[in-house]
């Protein structure tokens, strides 16, 4: 198996799309093409880290934190930790791979992970990502509707949540008149033809179009294929920030800490004091989570746990 196999796995369920857009996710370093040999999985990539990976003899790192961030301005090898990390990896023909905030940002990535390690049930985004999809409008003869249908599936379009290969058929009538240059798939050329026609309705996400629209097109028996795109406003149920789920039962205020602790093996922790006593429903964000304090409000959460939080957010959240 390549690294690129496992990296196309890993891509399609975190897309590097939904990532936060000055993130920098993906290959940060070597190729694709190689045979995978061993992989290490780290936080964040650091010259003791590597030195296992190399022991282990290990030919892909996946980080959660990218190493290269910032555009780099130069590499000084005698002085910079990060240019001697990446000599490294290049003269080991190693690959490092980053998956960060589009980790962060899908279903079952970072604060899912979290929010199961606190044995929450009924686990769903505490805010979905909207305005990423796209509705696909493409009218095709009925004996056709399956191949096509089919073609624009399997591009990735017609996924909503855990369901796969939706869409909404409506059929009528549809009309055209080719010109003389014209080779129609029904009829004939300058003739006004009358088709029986269904108009087929699919949610792709923006990043699929391109490719859901040209599987489309190939398949389509039409010379000039007639579909519609419409951008949407809707929020999309398979990206989110955040996380938020509930107890199998309330907890006292200082049981819940005592669980947080134990659950996620810290030692110390800091919290602000709510308003309520008990505690049930609980939202998390793996990363950082001031700017979800207003979600967490509205939707009910009776405590927060968070990475870190700005000073005057934390103190906001007092009594909340």
């Amino acid at each position: 198996m390549k690294i690129g196999d496992i990296l196309k796995y890993l891509e399609v369920w975190a897309p590097p799309e939904v990532a936060w857009e000055k993130d920098n996710v993906g290959v940060q370093i070597g190729s694709e093409d190689e045979e995978i040999q061993n992989i290490f999985l780290c936080l964040e990539l650091s010259e003791k880290s590597l030195e296992k990976a190399l022991k282990e003899k290990c030919n892909l790192i996946i980080t959660h934190h990218p190493l290269i961030f910032k555009p780099l301005e130069s590499l000084k090898l005698s002085k910079d930790p990060k240019a001697k990390i990446i000599r490294t990896l290049i003269k080991n023909d190693i690959t490092l791979f980053s998956a960060h905030t589009n980790l962060d940002f899908t279903k079952d990535g970072v604060s899912f992970a979290l929010a199961e390690k606190l044995s929450l049930t009924n686990i769903k985004f505490l805010k979905n990502i909207d305005s990423n999809q796209i509705k696909l409008v493409v009218f095709v003869p009925e004996e056709n509707i399956d191949q096509v249908s089919e073609a624009i599936f399997n591009a990735g379009g017609g996924i909503i949540g855990d369901y796969e290969k939706c869409s909404f058929r409506l059929y009528g009538e549809g009309t055209f008149k080719g010109s003389e240059k014209t080779k129609p798939a029904v009829g004939t050329k300058e003739n006004f033809e009358r088709v029986d026609e269904v108009r087929l309705e699919v949610l792709v996400d923006s990043w699929k179009l391109s490719k859901v629209i040209s599987e489309m097109i190939k398949v389509h028996p039409y010379e000039e294929p007639a579909f519609d795109v419409y951008p949407l406003k809707n929020k999309n149920v398979n990206y989110g920030y955040g996380a938020i789920g509930e107890l199998d039962k309330a907890l006292p205020r200082d049981e819940f800490l005592g669980f947080v602790s134990e659950s996620l093996n810290a030692e110390f922790l800091r919290f602000s004091d709510g308003s309520e006593n008990k505690i049930k429903k609980v939202a998390v964000c793996g990363g950082s989570g001031s700017d979800l304090l207003s979600a967490v409000i509205a939707k009910g959460a009776d405590a927060f746990v968070t990475a870190d939080v700005k000073y005057h957010t934390f103190q906001d959240a007092e009594h909340d």
